[in-house]
């Protein structure tokens, strides 16, 4: 479960680098989908780049 601190973090973090929770889930849905179809071409270094990035930010807020 996650502690308050932690909740406040996610909450920050997604209205500053997402707007609203629901554009968050859209990156990392897309981000489930390049793994699924991963092959060279299929995906932009930069559509990649901005999953890792969602990802790094919610394992950064989770190990606190």
């Amino acid at each position: 479960m996650l502690d308050k601190k932690q909740l406040e973090s996610l909450a920050e973090l997604i209205k500053e680098g997402y707007g609203t929770p629901d554009k968050m889930a859209n990156v990392l849905d897309l981000g489930v989908e390049m793994l699924f179809y991963v092959e060279e071409g299929a995906f932009a270094q930069r559509e990649i780049q901005h999953v890792v990035t969602a990802i790094r930010d919610i394992i950064g807020v989770l190990k606190g």
